[in-house]
């Protein structure tokens, strides 16, 4: 399985546009070789450099195992998100305090649908998907604010 981005290519520079600095976009990401098992998708958007530990970007679960884009036009239903770090639901692009950060986008391929509503945390998706994933895929921009 894998993911990737039109717009960054592993290891190298996410464009402002993506950041909370700029338009906050959903950066455009494509979705390859998910198992034909695969009951759902999730999707974890984090930032491990933050200073008070892992911060989390955006929670997507319940994805249908059929999608292979999510960007600008935001996750089809009946995908569920969670509340990030910022506490808001939906995505939240990078916005680090100084240096660079590096942002891992993470899909995971399960072999169930996630039992949460809309809202949940990290800590309820990561205890939901216990035990049900088949395969997952990483893909890691990095992001540097340059103070004017």
């Amino acid at each position: 399985m894998k993911i990737t981005s039109p717009v960054f290519a592993e290891g190298s520079t996410i464009p402002e546009s993506y950041s909370k600095y700029g338009a906050n976009e959903i950066p455009p990401l494509d979705f390859d070789g998910v198992p034909e098992q695969a009951a759902s998708l999730a999707l974890i958007v984090d930032d491990p450099d933050a200073p008070r530990g892992t911060f989390n970007h955006w929670l997507v679960y319940n994805l249908d195992p059929k999608t292979r884009h999510v960007g600008a036009d935001g996750i089809p239903r009946p995908a569920a998100e969670g509340k990030n770090d910022f506490g808001e639901t939906g995505y939240g692009g990078p916005q680090p305090p100084s240096g660079e950060h590096r942002y891992f986008f993470k899909l995971y391929a399960l072999d169930s649908m996630l039992p949460l509503a809309d809202g949940a945390s990290r800590k309820q998706m990561d205890r939901a998907m216990k035990n049900h994933v088949m395969e997952n895929a990483v893909l890691m921009g990095r992001y540097t604010h340059e103070k004017e």
